[in-house]
């Protein structure tokens, strides 16, 4: 049994994560087993280091090992397992976040990315990713009234603008995986997108 993977990407503000509950809801009426889980994170091990990544100044060279190791653990004790046994794994964050964030916006060369991208996954990839996009500066004033923001949240306009067009070039590199969805509608609006795009899986 081989289960399927989707993944939910978007710069910080844009909603994704709101949408995971309904997401998982809909999996399991149709009887799937769904793993939710996120980067940086997903294991006792990504989760210190999630703490470290988001508070941390660091080198951005450093910034993306850091993440491939969590990702290494990510992969071995949650993803993989999950697959194997026929669940459904939804991650909030994958991969085309750290094209986005550590290539895109803080200019680590997207071959180094790819280098470590085919030592940690081999072929393995999200079946969908569903990008969640929006204009900057609406991510940006939504942020203004959230919690505390991380260092990344805390950046500048320049910066988030370099995450959407990283993210948005990978949708078009990646058309088969990525479905984008305007998230810059009122709610239900992108909650039927949302739920179109699942029924379909």
């Amino acid at each position: 049994m081989t289960g399927k993977f989707i993944s939910l990407e978007g710069m910080d503000g844009a909603g994704k994560s709101t949408h995971i509950p309904n997401i998982i809801a809909m999996l399991q009426a149709r009887g799937h087993e769904v793993i939710p889980t996120r980067e940086p994170g997903g294991t006792a091990l990504g989760e210190r280091l999630r703490e470290i990544l988001l508070h941390e100044n660091m080198h951005a060279e450093t910034e993306t090992l850091l993440m491939f190791a969590a990702r290494r653990e990510h992969i071995d004790r949650v993803i993989a397992p999950a697959l194997a046994r026929g669940a459904y794994v939804l991650s909030d964050r994958f991969t085309d976040a750290t094209y986005a964030y550590q290539c895109g916006a803080k200019g680590v060369a997207a071959a180094k990315i790819q280098l470590l991208e085919q030592w940690v996954q081999a072929d393995l990839q999200p079946d969908i990713t569903l990008l969640f996009d929006m204009p900057v500066e609406v991510s940006i004033q939504r942020l203004a009234t959230a919690r505390s923001p991380d260092k990344f949240e805390r950046e500048n306009a320049a910066f988030f603008t370099r995450i959407r067009q990283a993210y948005l070039q990978r949708a078009i590199e990646n058309p088969a995986r990525f479905s984008v969805i305007d998230a810059n509608r009122p709610l239900e609006e992108v909650k039927k997108s949302v739920e179109y795009i699942i029924s379909t899986l």
